[in-house]
């Protein structure tokens, strides 16, 4: 069985700036970490790699700038075996579609004969949930999103409960299939010894757009169909009324009360 995890390298931190022509995240400069969420992705890959026993291969596989290589060797210290990252100044700027199209072409072009593809439910710097799904789409692959517990895996199929409101749905699928996981489903575990000198060790390729043989018209800004088209911040105007007990606190308590009063807050 070949199971790809896609991941994501994300600030470690909610002060991120940006960047108000391009209306993308500026990300030099910031501390950066996988994404949180991708934990259990790659958990959930390396129990099913303990379940079934030898013949599992987990390959990692994310898009980002050349430092990004390091969310891939977390995970591999973690217990995958091999990582990929997509890395090109012409994948700069892309919107989830066609962030999801690099992803799928990408898995085409290194993973044959792929069984299941895993990812987190979102990525917490976007906060869009669509890239899983999408490159599902772009696979021609059924999505099973939500999912909060992989009952069976094998001979073909899964079976899985996917969170929905009010409770849990049991759902069956053929392989190969995408499966975005919620954090319901495990708790990741931290890497141990020798998979950090394992993950210090291997060799990460670095590839470009044309190394996956990716339509460059369809990367990028240029590519993305969606836009920021506008970046604010909101301005706060709070009027506020000052009471003062200054030479007379009754009526600064009945001013008081008359104020909390037609807040309706007593």
């Amino acid at each position: 069985m070949k199971i790809v995890v896609l991941v994501k390298q994300v600030p470690a931190t909610d002060n991120v700036k940006m960047d108000e022509e391009t209306g993308t995240m500026i990300r030099d400069g910031i501390e950066s970490e996988v994404n949180p969420l991708d934990l259990y992705a790659i958990e959930e890959a390396v129990r099913i790699k303990e379940r079934i026993g030898e013949g599992v291969e987990i390959n990692v596989l994310s898009m980002g700038p050349k430092k990004a290589v390091e969310a891939v060797r977390s995970a591999i210290a973690i217990g995958c075996d091999k990582g990929y990252l997509l890395s090109d100044r012409k994948f700069a700027g892309s919107d989830t579609w066609v962030t999801a199209y690099a992803l799928s072409t990408g898995i085409t072009k290194l993973v044959s004969g792929f069984d299941l593809i895993l990812c987190g439910e979102r990525a917490t710097d976007g906060e869009t949930g669509q890239v899983g799904p999408e490159v599902g789409a772009y696979l021609g692959l059924p999505a099973l999103t939500y999912v909060s517990k992989i009952e069976e895996i094998g001979n073909g199929k899964i079976i899985a409960h996917r969170a929905v409101e009010g409770g849990h749905e049991v759902v069956e699928s053929p392989l190969p299939v995408l499966v975005s996981v919620v954090k319901e489903i495990n708790t990741p575990r931290m890497p141990n010894f020798s998979g950090k000198m394992k993950a210090k060790k291997i060799e990460i390729p670095l590839l470009t757009a044309e190394d996956i043989g990716a339509d460059e018209e369809r990367l990028g800004l240029q590519g993305s169909p969606t836009r920021v088209v506008k970046i604010f911040r909101p301005q706060v105007a709070r009027k506020g009324k000052i009471v003062s007990t200054a030479g007379d606190p009754d009526g600064a308590v009945s001013g008081l009360v008359d104020f909390l009063t037609e807040k309706t807050i007593i």
